[in-house]
């Protein structure tokens, strides 16, 4: 995985985690715009989840943990139900996605390129396929390890 575009760094890791790194806009209003970077992650080890880090230059950094599956129908169709949602729009630079996080009575909408988030999603699916997610779990162990508490 790699790209030309400016903005998007992809890391591809012959090991288990990869990461993508992309510049995107938080959408402020119609003609408002805020660059952020965001920080895809995907674990082998939690494959039903994607961390998310946005960085503001200068200013804070946050960690979302959202769900793998709403990433990658979100660049399709609408995706998500309240704190997260995803959906597909069309700018004039071609394919982008938009996605709502929202946090008490706060709400930040971001756009997002689709072709690399595409590409390294598809990347998450090969080394842990649709379907595979639950598979390695040893169910007795994760059973006994939460029963036993604190």
């Amino acid at each position: 995985m790699s790209s030309n575009r400016p903005g998007v760094q992809a890391r591809p890791a012959p090991h288990a985690r990869p990461e993508l790194i992309l510049d995107i806009e938080r959408v402020l209003d119609v003609a408002a715009r805020q660059a952020i970077r965001a920080e895809f992650r995907f674990d082998p080890e939690a494959p039903l989840v994607v961390s998310v880090e946005l960085v503001v230059e200068g200013g804070p950094r946050v960690l979302w943990r959202i769900g793998r599956d709403l990433l990658q129908q979100g660049l399709y169709s609408v995706s998500g139900l309240g704190d997260v949602q995803m959906w597909p729009a069309h700018s004039e630079d071609g394919a982008t996605a938009r996605l709502r996080l929202a946090s008490r009575d706060m709400a930040a909408l971001f756009e997002l390129p689709v072709p690399p988030l595409e590409e390294w999603l598809e990347h998450t699916y090969e080394l842990v396929p649709a379907g595979r997610e639950l598979a390695e779990i040893d169910w007795e162990v994760a059973t006994a390890e939460l029963l036993q508490g604190p």
